[in-house]
């Protein structure tokens, strides 16, 4: 089956990698939650397109699967996983075939049964996730993260009109593409039906039958809850059971975290491992975020005026600060990851064992020199806001290409000790 491409399609920042990759590579694999535009984005490209959501095309695939590498390419296999033995069949057809762009295909969850063979050096992932604030439209981005990889300390300037409001509103709106092109109940019904799918579909799509699915809900509003923070499993476990006489069992619980992680639902920040210098007694507990913070606010209740009003809802789960700011954090962070991935840089998180010292955002050059990020809720800064910072500048010195502090503010400006100071709408790859 031919399609051809929208004319209303808008691009994203992940298509710059997926056509530099596709020039030289037989295939590739986008990757993420559903709804996140990995079809739309991929039939930009496609020829041949094969559906394994419709019963009827797969139908005739596990039939004769010979048939599903078959047609002009690009070809696309959307939603392979439910076919898995479709990944081995693209794997073989590129080992005899390596010339570039001959497959795409895109998957909404990593299937219980694993492919036979990873498809290294034949199938190469690429992750998709929700909508940055760069590709939302608000303002005009002028501050890239790629300069600051750079370590060249280059002038930050610009001017936005966004506030607290709008990045509160991107924050209950979601990044889904069709999602949040809705508002008020029809975008909380649309929310809503996404989450019952998670858990009355997916989960058993994924191979692990829910006995009792408001305990499950129960456990994602408790691990919403805490969202950027570095709580336990424990923890959010205890807080998922506040007020019922049984708390789940680890062996329960687990496997939820397992399943969401699979249904690219969850999406921690790891603790910064570095390689190039000699910081000592850092935390390796990962910070907890789902994969759009507006599935957060849905699972915990909240919405715009509740979020502005410093209101927090749901399961007892410790943090520093207002859920608005660890919902903020989220939101900046799905955004940072965004523009990351598009320089080839890892992102990861910084505490101390004592919690003497914490930093939002670690961003990795593969040369093991650093961009530091802090994410404040809140529209200028101050020395104290800083000192995070300055003791990683002092602790490792020339491995820190730059420090960078994400606002809610209007302006974009270096300080006269060189942090940069980062409205966050005007934050780009």
């Amino acid at each position: 089956m031919v399609l051809f491409n929208s004319m209303t399609y808008r691009r994203r920042i992940v298509d710059q990698e997926i056509d530099e990759l596709l020039h030289g590579l037989p295939a590739i694999a986008l990757e993420g939650p559903k709804a996140v535009g990995k079809t739309a984005t991929a039939m930009q490209r496609a020829e041949t397109v094969h559906q394994l959501d419709d019963p009827g095309q797969l139908e005739v695939f596990r039939a004769a699967p010979n048939r599903l590498i078959a047609g002009d390419p690009p070809v696309l296999i959307d939603e392979w996983q439910r076919f898995p033995a479709s990944w081995d069949l693209v794997r073989r057809a590129v080992d005899d075939d390596p010339a570039p762009a001959r497959f795409l295909l895109t998957g909404s969850a990593s299937p219980s049964s694993a492919p036979t063979h990873s498809g290294a050096g034949r199938i190469v992932t690429v992750r998709m996730r929700p909508l940055s604030l760069a590709e939302r439209g608000l303002a005009e981005p002028s501050v890239s993260i790629a300069s600051l990889l750079s370590g060249q300390r280059a002038p930050v300037e610009g001017v936005s009109t966004v506030g607290l409001a709008t990045y509160t509103e991107e924050i209950v709106a979601s990044g889904f593409p069709a999602i949040r092109e809705s508002s008020g109940r029809v975008l909380r019904a649309q929310l809503d039906g996404y989450l019952d799918r998670i858990v009355e579909h997916d989960f058993p799509e994924a191979g692990l039958r829910i006995r009792n699915p408001a305990a499950l809900r129960r456990w994602m509003a408790a691990y919403a809850a805490a969202s950027s923070t570095t709580a336990s499993y424990e923890t959010i476990r205890d807080a998922s059971s506040a007020g019922e006489n049984d708390k789940p069992a680890k062996t329960t619980t687990g496997p939820y975290r397992t399943t969401l992680e699979q249904l690219w639902m969850i999406e921690e920040v790891p603790a910064w491992v570095p390689s190039r210098n000699h910081l000592r007694r850092l935390a390796s507990a990962p910070v907890h975020q789902l994969a759009d913070p507006a599935l957060a606010a849905r699972l915990l209740g909240v919405g715009v005026d509740a979020l502005l009003e410093g209101q927090s809802s749901g399961p007892p789960v410790p943090r520093d600060g207002t859920l608005l700011g660890a919902l903020f954090e989220s939101l900046v962070t799905l955004s940072v990851r965004t523009y990351a991935q598009a320089n080839e840089a890892r992102v990861r998180h910084l505490r101390t064992r004592g919690g003497e010292h914490e930093i939002d955002l670690i961003i990795e050059r593969n040369d093991g020199k650093v961009l530091a990020i802090e994410v404040k809720l809140k529209a200028s800064v101050d020395d104290s806001d800083l000192r995070h910072l300055k003791w990683l500048e002092k602790t490792i010195g020339p491995d820190l290409l730059d420090a960078a502090v994400i606002t809610t503010g209007t302006d974009a400006y270096r300080r006269p000790d060189g942090i940069a100071i980062i409205p966050a709408a005007l934050f780009t790859a």
